[in-house]
């Protein structure tokens, strides 16, 4: 959160302009970067509204957070109020989402979004936005998660009017998801007051929502059968929830106009693209509608298959490979959910594929064809293999070849790395991925960075968190000779040499070796430590503790970085593909390396001077990694 004060001294910090030269400081000093001057706009516009709200009610002595930030993501919350309830005498929280809208009205084909005149696009219901908050706090906060009575949520408009705003309240409301106007000013006080006391000072309750424990990441793999099979299992947020709304809207036009339009939903790492995806496909699977699932990616479509199909195979078969579609009839589906669509290809054709099935199409046409709704979840900055073409400008060149509409639909707020948008940043700076250069780390409390002496201690490190509870994984650049397979019972080959140091690569095939799991279950198989990931196997996957050695193919000399193609035993680099291009793909193999963390991540490189560098850029002390 941004600020923390009592409900009085945020009036008075409101009255003196303090509050806000306070509130930008501490936005500076989390994000490195100034606020909008929307975002300033609304501190100064909505919290002194909201203050005023509580001291008229009497509520002086309730805490206030101010821009606080939910769990394991970087989405934040304009504000939560913590006290006692007045009538059970338990903790109480109030969600609040502040809103200066004047008027807004609901999207014709969906009640659960809304359209304002200063966006082009249609937003989500301030009364779906803050339920969903309160959903979400619910799930991953330990002080809440056993008690969700305890909180409630509440839009306040206060710059709107009833006529105004009226027609958002043909979405239904409960406890979590109430609405006010200026018009109902009295009407929001007496709400407070219901769920406040002004007896009771809020501070101690504002403690215990701050210590509570995040609860476990409710990663991907783990919840899959029953997002599939039974009910929805995520709470998607914003912008995650419009592009979910979009899709589906999209498909009930397509159902009643012989309709055919193409979805880009587009986001970093982290941003919720597969929790989109998974969400579409267990809902459209429930429906009935015709769906299936794609990737480019071997690892997380068997691992889908494996987790979300464990005992029925028709949810095995939803799950399909982007080069599965080549024969496939023309609008054969309703929906193909592409997912980490950065990995198409120019041809769904190889070596060994039958004369018969080589059409010749590009594999984003197959795509496009095979369904009205083709739905590609991308980052274009996740591109790691000379081919892959996967971006939004091709996707939309080849829909507009056809004649065909496309939406694009940008996710910002990112879910990985514990939400910390300030640790992404820092990744892609140190890695030249944009304009700047390298800066020191300055420690967040959403994620942890460390540097290790060398991949001994880190992995005796990352084998101390394991002990604790916490998932952990080692991954490498491409730099070592992969070995064969080796005959069973034999144990793997240490490929991965450093000093007195060896590890094997993670198993190659489809099946498990010397208890080493398969290649596609390395990153999510307890039995995947103890072996090297490569940047094909960590793709699309997520683990608490993020271990990275930066091997020889990318060193830092004197003041940039220099990539050595020559260093990297990658298969995919042909001597025909070019200087520039294998730089950019060894840049983008380290920032998903570097991104798989939840939790954490431990860093080390094989060069000396490259460890410097990442000792004086992290700062933290050789025994302080060991820790």
């Amino acid at each position: 959160m941004l600020v923390r004060a009592s409900a009085e001294t945020v009036a008075v910090m409101a009255f003196d302009s303090s509050l806000f030269l306070h509130l930008t400081d501490q936005f500076v000093r989390m994000h490195g970067y100034r606020p909008t001057a929307s975002e300033a706009r609304s501190w100064e516009r909505s919290i002194p509204a909201l203050a005023s709200a509580l001291n008229d009610a009497g509520l002086g002595s309730v805490e206030v957070m101010i821009e606080y930030a939910l769990p394991l993501n970087s989405k934040r919350a304009d504000a939560v109020l913590a006290g006692v309830h007045p009538v059970t005498g338990e903790p109480s929280y109030v969600v609040v989402e502040l809103k200066q809208w004047s008027q807004a009205v609901p999207d014709e084909d969906d009640p659960e979004l809304c359209r304002i005149d200063v966006y082009t696009h249609p937003v989500l219901n301030p009364v779906e936005q803050v339920r969903r908050y309160c959903d979400y706090l619910v799930n991953f906060n330990g002080a809440v998660s056993g008690h969700p009575e305890r909180v409630s949520g509440v839009a306040y408009l206060h710059n709107a009017t009833e006529f105004g705003v009226t027609g958002l309240r043909e979405l239904e409301v409960d406890d979590r998801g109430q609405m006010f106007t200026a018009q109902r000013r009295g009407e929001f006080i007496e709400y407070l007051r219901g769920k406040l006391s002004d007896k009771h000072p809020g501070a101690r309750a504002a403690d215990d929502l701050t210590d509570g424990r995040t609860a476990p990441s409710r990663q991907l793999m783990s919840v899959a059968a029953r997002e599939v099979r039974e009910r929805e299992q995520f709470v998607l947020l914003d912008e995650q929830q419009v592009a979910y709304r979009t899709v589906l809207n999209a498909v009930r036009r397509a159902k009643r106009a012989d309709h055919k339009e193409v979805i880009v939903i587009t986001g970093g790492p982290g941003t919720g693209k597969s929790v989109i995806a998974l969400s579409l496909l267990g809902e459209l699977f429930r429906q009935g509608v015709p769906a299936l699932h794609a990737t480019g990616s071997q690892s997380f479509t068997k691992t889908m298959r494996k987790v979300a199909g464990a005992r029925k195979r028709e949810v095995q078969d939803l799950f399909k490979y982007f080069n599965s579609f080549m024969t496939a009839e023309k609008n054969s589906l309703e929906v193909l959910l592409c997912d980490e669509a950065h990995r198409i290809r120019e041809t769904s054709a190889l070596r060994y594929t039958p004369a018969a099935q080589r059409t010749g199409k590009p594999q984003i046409d197959e795509l496009i064809d095979v369904a009205r709704v083709p739905v590609f979840l991308l980052d274009e900055h996740q591109v790691v293999r000379p081919g892959e073409m996967g971006t939004v400008a091709e996707i939309e060149a080849a829909a507009a070849a056809k004649g065909l509409s496309s939406r694009v639909i940008p996710l910002d707020s990112q879910f990985r790395c514990g939400g910390s948008d300030a640790y992404l940043r820092w990744v892609v700076r140190l890695l030249g991925l944009e304009p700047g250069g390298p800066v020191v780390w300055e420690p967040d409390d959403r994620m942890e960075l460390r540097v290790a002496d060398g991949p001994a201690e880190m992995e005796a490190f990352l084998e101390g968190r394991r002990s604790r509870g916490y998932g952990a994984r080692m991954a490498a650049g491409y730099c070592w000779t992969w070995s064969k397979e080796p005959r069973p019972g034999e144990p793997l080959p240490a490929d991965v040499k450093i000093g007195d140091w060896a590890r094997p690569w993670n198993v190659r095939g489809d099946r498990a070796v010397s208890g080493a799991p398969p290649s596609a279950l390395w990153a999510t198989d307890p039995a995947g430590f103890g072996q090297v990931g490569c940047v094909y196997t960590a793709q699309g996957f997520e683990y608490d503790w993020s271990g990275v050695i930066i091997g020889p193919d990318l060193v830092w000399r004197g003041d940039h970085w220099v990539t050595d193609r020559t260093a990297s035993k990658d298969p995919v680099f042909k001597k025909s593909t070019p200087n520039e291009t294998v730089d950019r793909l060894i840049r983008n193999t380290y920032k998903v390396l570097l991104t798989r963390g939840m939790v954490g991540t431990v860093v080390c490189s094989t060069d000396r001077e490259t460890q410097e560098k990442l000792r004086e850029l992290i700062g933290t002390s050789r025994e302080a990694a060991a820790v």
